[in-house]
């Protein structure tokens, strides 16, 4: 909820000042949504902790946190796939972050397409959900580029 009509001091400096207060939650993460600057696509959502972000701030580079790795990384370490920031947001409760950037090598999906996005959710004739791949055209082999 963003509306401050009765806001703490507390709330309101968190709405509406200008010092960065980042909420991290009891994993001590920030949820991030990454999209393509140039064609405003989602690529990917992911979780930055507080080390993630600073070096995000810091390099222009997007970090990241891995919850099933349980350890920080520079987006592109492994595929040269890296993010340059254009532009970092965070929302009005301070606890998302969303940043604009430049996708090098046009893929930030470790399944090798532009976005982790490329499955819609539809329906099947008896009403049952139905995944339909959509902009599912690989960038790269993962294969090749993680040797798995």
């Amino acid at each position: 909820m963003c509306s401050s009509a009765a806001a703490s001091p507390a709330l309101d400096d968190i709405e509406e000042g200008i010092a960065l207060r980042p909420k991290f939650d009891a994993a001590g993460l920030v949820t991030c949504v990454t999209t393509d600057a140039g064609s405003g696509d989602v690529l990917m959502v992911a979780h930055m902790n507080a080390e993630a972000l600073e070096k995000t701030i810091q390099s222009g580079e997007a970090w990241y946190y891995s919850r099933s790795r349980k350890r920080l990384w520079k987006k592109g370490e492994s595929s040269g796939h890296v993010q340059r920031v254009l532009e970092m947001r965070i929302d009005c409760d301070q606890d998302a972050v969303w940043i604009r950037v430049d996708q090098a090598g046009g893929a930030a999906c470790h399944t090798g397409r532009k976005s982790c996005f490329y499955r819609r959710i539809d329906r099947d004739a008896s009403g049952e959900p139905l995944l339909t791949m959509v902009d599912a055209e690989r960038q790269f082999d993962p294969d090749k580029v993680y040797g798995k």
